[in-house]
């Protein structure tokens, strides 16, 4: 099992937003995409402080008496960067938690899915350990994902419905970017495709915002959504109409 070894960039004792209840959130280094509203950009690198399953575990289960005394209120979220390109790590770390009754849950873009049957291996290994997997649609428009992102979404689609078929819960989860991925055509296909899928509990809304963007500097980078302004209330309750949230 050690010989997994995962790359983190930080660890959250007590999220809220990640999951139900309270949550030890571990985020992953290493991602793929480039979107350009990233919160997180130092996480592109796979620069980071090793841990091995064990250890992360050992980490995370001190912080139990959060999540209440039957383990029902909160559990342990795996985020990133992207997690799913640390996979066997992942595994390894929920089969732990899931021997101590642990709720686990995963938040990725989807970008490494693949229907190559040794990634399919290795994924529906994971999924064996794993109670909720929250799934970034960041944008319904293959195009416009590529633009925003650097690739096309085709597979991340496919691993909505891989999801859906093999009976995994799943939240929803939309980053509203005003006169980037508020279209409302768009907004309206990606409702009919949620709608399609049998094992979605929530879809959620998540403003943008440009909290992250002293990073973007700090890192030499430059910010291509400097004009973009954050959605006003009346901006959320529309797209929330369009796809259908209550």
């Amino acid at each position: 099992m050690d010989r997994y070894k995962g790359i983190i960039h930080s660890i959250e004792s007590f999220g809220s937003v990640d999951g139900p209840g309270v949550r030890f959130v571990a985020f992953m280094q290493g991602c793929n995409m480039r979107c350009k509203y990233c919160h997180n950009p130092e996480t592109w690198s796979k620069d980071g402080e090793s841990y091995t399953p064990q250890e992360l575990f050992e980490k995370a289960w001190k912080y139990r008496t959060y999540w209440g005394k039957d383990l029902k209120n909160g559990g342990v979220t795996v985020s990133g960067g992207e997690p799913l390109l640390q996979i066997e790590f992942v595994t390894e770390f929920f089969k732990l938690l899931k021997e101590h009754n642990v709720h686990t849950a995963i938040d990725t873009s989807g970008q490494p899915f693949s229907t190559d049957k040794e990634f399919l291996k290795k994924f529906d290994e994971l999924l064996k350990y794993t109670d909720l997997v929250l799934l970034d649609l960041k944008e319904f428009d293959s195009e416009k994902h590529k633009n925003l992102t650097g690739f096309d979404n085709s597979n991340i689609i496919q691993m909505a419905q891989y999801l859906s078929d093999k009976n995994i819960p799943m939240w929803i989860r939309h980053v509203l970017v005003p006169t980037v991925t508020d279209n409302e055509e768009s907004l309206g296909r990606l409702r009919d495709f949620i709608q399609s899928l049998k094992t979605v509990e929530k879809v959620e809304i998540l403003p943008y915002h440009t909290l992250g963007l002293f990073k973007w500097e700090k890192l030499g980078i430059k910010y291509k959504l400097e004009d973009v302004p954050t959605p006003t209330a009346e901006d959320i309750k529309r797209t929330k109409e369009i796809l259908g949230i209550k």
